[in-house]
């Protein structure tokens, strides 16, 4: 039986393509969470820190090297929004194997919410059915920063 095709369809592309501008060399590996917190501290926008919250994501290879960091939103004072579909699509894309989560409290507080944990466990599940490990999530301060790995939350 053959199937009738329409006439004028037009369907989108999904092309996959990961660039790196840096050298495997030059990547630099995430050990413990205090590298990965010298990572982000660096490349975090140093005047957002104490005013508004962010959601990045630092994406690993096998040798727990940075691929790249993802930018995943910019909220408000009191929160932001991170959207494990696109940060996992980021993640897929670039190949990694293993993600560290990290946002900013403008607060000054390193206390995990409710949610911050609720959120970590999600993103842990979703890692799983993916094969790809959530490392860690920081919460970062212009001074400091907390671990949930660190201490046996994930």
């Amino acid at each position: 039986m053959e199937k009738e095709l329409f006439t004028g369809s037009k369907v989108a592309e999904v092309e996959l393509v990961y660039r790196s501008k840096v050298k495997a060399s030059q990547r630099p590996q995430v050990k413990t969470s205090l590298d990965a917190y010298m990572i982000l501290s660096e490349l975090w926008d140093e005047g957002t820190m104490d005013l508004q919250e962010s959601f990045k994501v630092l994406m690993l290879n096998r040798g727990n090297k940075v691929l790249c960091l993802y930018n995943a939103s910019l909220g408000g004072i009191t929160g932001t929004v991170a959207d494990p579909r696109l940060i996992f699509t980021a993640a897929l894309k670039a190949s990694a194997v293993s993600i560290i989560l990290a946002h900013n409290h403008p607060s000054g507080s390193l206390l995990p919410s409710r949610a911050d944990e609720e959120l970590t466990m999600k993103f842990k599940g979703a890692g799983q059915l993916l094969d790809i490990k959530v490392v860690d999530h920081l919460i970062l301060t212009a001074e400091t920063y907390y671990s949930f790995a660190d201490e046996g939350l994930i």
